[in-house]
């Protein structure tokens, strides 16, 4: 059921609030686990509904899963990994990606593993032939049935060199789930180097991984008979942060995000300390704060790590608005990411989107005819609207726009939203957000 919030906006946020494990190291965290042949401990754990997917997954398999209420914890028991049924895998997944992600893990421990159709934000294609690339490298066989594809390996997973067309998160985490167990050596050029990553790194090093990481994005990997178990606490989301980061200053607000740490955001800090926000860091957190006066419009590219991260462009565009000036912001990662803007406009921004390259280097959407760049003029007083969610994270940047605007938005889909941010409703009222749930 889609759910509306009614928000009464001009109000800035201030409070203090709390981030956890981050969402795109959590799931795959969970699927390292399907090598394990022990228990494992994962702390620090948000409540999304991701991890409700992916613990459902995994339970399909035979994993089983307890969960704690004291610092997030999950125990996962993989002893007893099982093939699941087709129709249930597929019932399940929904949107969720992860079943891609579970083959390597699935073909060293039962042989075989399935992938239904897949679904995910329409931000881009995400295109999955990375992956069976890869896989088939490792020597995955990959049949095409009606209700998906069916993958084997008869003669069991070995070691091999792979060269990614571009530095893939899901394809490098597909390369480290399955080279792992492999026979021989694997040796992984243009990898991604997200602290993600390099956090699930760490995790399957615990495990008795051995992974070295070389300074210009290659990984090498030694496959190991076994992986036993693991306790780790997963790095903090700083999609997140950054995203709460930018609600303060759209708000003209002060908002302490306790547990976002300096390391992984230092691009991001750049950026917003460019515009003009102000930043304090503790060893507990990172306080964000709008210190008055105006903002300065800025020219940005995303891009891979530890470029300007993707996630954090849709909830900045909604502070440039606030901007003086014309800001410039090229898309590099996902070809569809600038369709948000539309509403913006609708709101009262001043944005034009286009298919040129506005960035200092032509990337690689030049001549693909996607609306990928984008002018955003300021500043422009926000106001209220009837608002559509179209995906996770710009589905946060409209209600960061509302809570920004003059008068009373609806917010529709807003159940997206939860996908990625723990708590939601309680740490809105944690920052004195005027809404109501419809």
């Amino acid at each position: 059921m889609s759910a509306t919030l009614i928000v009464h906006g001009g109000t800035p946020l201030v409070g203090d609030i709390e981030v956890r494990g981050a969402k795109n190291l959590v799931s795959k965290a969970m699927v390292a686990a399907v090598l394990a042949e022990d228990r494992c401990r994962l702390r620090g754990i948000p409540e999304i509904s991701d991890v409700q997917v992916v613990s459902g997954l995994l339970e399909l398999h035979g994993v089983a899963i307890d969960s704690t209420d004291e610092d997030g914890e999950l125990l996962l028991d993989p002893t007893d990994v099982a093939q699941a049924q087709i129709a249930a895998i597929d019932a399940h997944a929904g949107s969720s990606r992860v079943p891609v992600l579970l083959c390597g893990p699935l073909l060293h421990r039962l042989g075989e593993a399935f992938i239904p159709d897949l679904g995910g934000c329409r931000i881009g294609e995400r295109p999955i032939n990375y992956h069976l690339d890869v896989l088939r490298q490792f020597g995955a066989q990959v049949e095409k049935r009606p209700e998906g594809l069916r993958l084997t390996a008869p003669a069991g997973l070995s070691g091999t060199k792979v060269t990614l067309p571009y530095p893939s998160v899901g394809a490098t985490e597909q390369v480290l789930l399955t080279a792992v167990r492999a026979d021989g050596r694997t040796e992984l050029r243009n990898a991604a180097i997200e602290p993600e990553i390099l956090d699930l790194i760490a995790i399957l090093q615990k495990m008795g991984a051995i992974i070295s990481v070389d300074t210009d994005r290659v990984i090498r990997i030694e496959g190991v008979e076994r992986l036993g178990g693991f306790d780790h606490r997963a790095i903090p989301d700083r999609i997140e942060a950054g995203s709460w980061a930018c609600a303060a200053l759209a708000t003209r607000g002060d908002i302490y995000v306790r547990g976002a740490q300096q390391g992984p955001m230092m691009t991001f800090l750049n950026v917003f300390r460019k515009v003009g926000g102000a930043f304090d860091i503790d060893d507990e957190g990172i306080r964000f704060w709008h210190p008055g006066g105006p903002l300065s419009s800025i020219v940005l590219e995303t891009d891979v790590h530890p470029g300007f991260m993707t996630d954090w462009q849709q909830p900045l565009v909604v502070a440039l608005t606030q901007t003086t000036g014309l800001s410039i912001v090229h898309e590099t990662v996902y070809e569809n990411r600038m369709g948000f803007t539309s509403a913006l406009v609708d709101m009262g921004a001043r944005i034009q989107v286009y298919r040129e390259c506005l960035g200092g280097l032509p990337c690689r959407f030049q001549q693909e005819n996607y609306l990928h760049s984008a002018v955003v003029s300021g500043p422009t007083p926000l106001r209220a609207a009837e608002i559509e969610v179209p995906d996770l994270r710009g589905g946060f940047s409209y209600l960061i726009a509302a809570l920004a605007a003059d008068g009373t938005s609806k917010v529709h889909g807003s159940e997206l939203i939860y996908r990625g941010y723990e708590r939601f409703s309680e740490k809105l009222d944690a920052l004195g957000a005027d809404y109501q749930l419809d």
